[in-house]
């Protein structure tokens, strides 16, 4: 599990094919790797990774056929730049969310524009999954724990404070370009617990099925 809040940038050094699959080696930059063996979870944009090889400067990690469907994965190259995460230690201080580093999908951002000393970006959703997203909930972006600021037809728009450009690779995004998403996971089971509940097969979690079931007149 992580939290969404981004350690470090660094790029990918190197992209082999391997059998079918991928083999990645990160340059993990500032991230500190001294409690680092193999085997552990690193959040990569997002994607969760398990470290096959340890380096002075970074780590390797082998991308399934799974993973590269429902990520850009098979489109990063050498010097593409990724957020970094370690897993989060029952220490650890959940500044962001509940992030798991499976990606749900691939949106695109549609709009860029200044906002004082932040940028505001709008982000373009797969149907599927707009409905997870909710006005000042928790999403995440390329592994960054963010909070929504209003919902659009389409997706949903996001502030970014200077301090979360400089630490990450958003300040670099501009429209057209596509970004990993992972929803709330408490929406997600919610969804399926109350459609387990009420015997449907699916159940869309919408203001008014909210309304029907108690949770707020």
């Amino acid at each position: 599990m992580f939290t969404g809040i981004i350690e470090a940038t660094g790029t990918i050094a190197s992209v082999s094919t391997k059998q079918g699959d991928l083999r990645l080696r990160v340059n993990t930059g500032a991230l500190d790797l001294s409690d680092v063996k193999l085997g552990d979870s690193i959040a990569t944009n997002g994607v969760c990774l398990t470290v096959v090889a340890c380096h002075a400067d970074g780590f390797e990690a082998d991308v399934s056929r799974e993973s590269l469907a429902h990520t850009r994965i098979g489109n990063w190259a050498a010097g593409t730049r990724v957020n970094l995460e370690k897993a989060m230690l029952p220490t650890t201080r959940m500044g962001g969310h509940i992030v798991s580093g499976h990606v749900d999908g691939v949106g695109v951002i549609t709009i860029r524009q200044n906002d004082a000393r932040s940028v505001r970006f709008s982000v373009c959703v797969p149907a599927e999954l707009r409905r997870y997203i909710a006005a000042k909930g928790s999403v995440t972006v390329d592994g960054v724990s963010l909070t929504t600021n209003a919902l659009t037809a389409d997706g949903f728009e996001l502030n970014i404070v200077p301090h979360t450009a400089a630490q990450t690779t958003l300040q670099s995004l501009q429209p057209g370009d596509h970004v990993h998403l992972e929803v709330d996971v408490i929406a997600r089971y919610l969804e399926q617990l109350l459609g387990r509940a009420t015997g449907a097969q699916e159940t869309r979690i919408t203001p008014e099925f909210l309304a029907g079931h108690g949770f707020w007149k």
